[in-house]
């Protein structure tokens, strides 16, 4: 990377710096474009092989096709480690990652909140899904008595791309063999990729009949319902995303949590919290 003069002082590991160079026709300086091209006159007379990477490989794995009215189309499904905004701050090392032995408080924070939902779900008896990824952290805090009602696979009989996108979800209430409510937590700066994942899942099984909720700090949530109100998602095929998903403040579910008697309770309480984009 320190080769080239447009990417000189670029530390290893910061993420971004690629952008500038998506664009066509854009010029570089002569001496750039004589490195390249040696570059490129060596690759062809030595034919160096440079094998793709596991995650190369889980890009490639995800591109799919989906049948639709007007033809096939491509689509692809993004994993968790691709489900994130690139940042133009400098990626920790292992060494660092090592050093820092308290948790990370907003990561925590987000786990909580999963953790609540979860057992609001669970003394409903509903059964309950949680991502692998955060599967062990959640089940660590919950109550012992509900361990019972987490699901180690999703008894859904849908296609893989569906399945890929519903596997991902942070927390869902399932009630036999189908969903009853999928939940978000969109705790950290972006919010974008709990919002997509809905409309994801919307595109893929537009009659599916689920609610949906993005559930984040109040102070997010103009940003929350505005989002959801962006052309993209309000122009779905079979109807905008807005009429079936909703805001839900961590407040909101932490007096839920408090109730005394959810094993009594329907899950319709939280119609009573939610709130809608277009009462915005």
């Amino acid at each position: 990377m320190n080769s080239l003069e447009e990417t000189k002082g670029i530390k290893k590991g910061v993420r971004g710096w690629g952008i500038g160079f998506r664009g066509s026709l854009r010029q570089i300086t002569t001496s750039d474009g004589t490195l390249l091209l040696r570059m490129l006159r060596e690759q062809g007379e030595q034919q160096t092989a440079f094998p793709f990477t596991e995650r190369d490989q889980r890009q490639l794995a995800s591109k799919r096709s989906v049948r639709t009215l007007s033809g096939v189309v491509e689509v692809a499904v993004p994993g968790e480690d691709e489900d994130q905004e690139d940042s133009s701050e400098e990626i920790p090392s292992a060494s660092d990652a090592e050093a820092s032995v308290a948790p990370d408080p907003e990561a925590r924070k987000s786990i909580q909140v999963q953790v609540q939902i979860a057992e609001i779900g669970a003394k409903m008896g509903f059964h309950i899904w949680i991502p692998p990824s955060d599967r062990t952290k959640v089940l660590d805090i919950i109550e012992p008595a509900h361990r019972a009602l987490f699901l180690d696979a999703l008894p859904l009989n849908y296609d893989e791309n569906t399945l890929d996108t519903i596997r991902q979800i942070d927390v869902l209430w399932l009630k036999g063999r189908s969903m009853a409510r999928a939940f978000e937590v969109e705790h950290t700066t972006a919010i974008y990729s709990g919002i997509l994942r809905m409309a994801d899942l919307l595109a893929l099984q537009p009659n599916m009949q689920i609610r949906l909720h993005i559930v984040a700090p109040s102070e997010r949530r103009q940003k929350v319902l505005r989002e959801i109100k962006r052309p993209v998602f309000s122009l779905l095929d079979h109807g905008p995303l807005y009429e079936k998903c909703t805001f839900l403040s961590y407040e909101s579910i932490h007096a839920v949590a408090q109730e005394k008697f959810l094993n009594h309770m329907s899950d319709t309480i939280l119609d009573e919290y939610e709130e809608h984009a277009l009462e915005e």
